[in-house]
């Protein structure tokens, strides 16, 4: 039995399903604002992202935690070799937590862009909301197959 192969022109190419990882600074501007770092993972099929983050920071001087889980929805460029630019949008669920404050957990929504969207390396930026106005920017890894293009 012959394995098919792969698509060679991005006309009838369907994109593959990429592992990502992310590693970034983020705020959260509210009455008591969040700075940290986070990284994250995700997996990337078609159009669609599912995400996990996870951050450490300081919260009003204390030491502070935030962990989200995110459904997104890409306008990804048409050409999969090229270095265009990757649009998102995604909704999820946020907790937060720090020393000297309760623990709550959020509704989340974000907006998002993305550099070289079908790179194996490339830069983010986003803005969402979920306890106060999210900022967070980084650079992305994505584990892209040596066929695609």
């Amino acid at each position: 039995m012959l394995a098919a192969a792969p698509p060679t022109g991005v006309a009838g190419a369907q994109s593959p399903a990429l592992g990502e990882t992310s590693l970034g600074a983020v705020c959260l501007l509210a009455r008591a604002g969040f700075w940290g770092a986070e990284a994250g993972l995700a997996r990337r099929a078609g159009q669609g992202r599912v995400a996990v983050t996870g951050a450490g920071g300081w919260q009003d001087g204390a030491m502070a935690l935030r962990t989200e889980a995110r459904a997104q929805f890409l306008l990804l460029p048409a050409t999969g070799g090229g270095a265009a630019a990757g649009y998102y949008a995604g909704l999820g669920l946020a907790f937060a937590g720090a020393e000297r404050r309760h623990g709550a957990a959020y509704l989340t929504a974000v907006i998002g862009v993305e550099t070289a969207a079908w790179r194996a390396r490339g830069v983010y930026a986003e803005v969402g909301l979920g306890g106060g106005v999210r900022v967070a920017a980084g650079l992305r890894w994505r584990r892209v197959p040596a066929w695609w293009p």
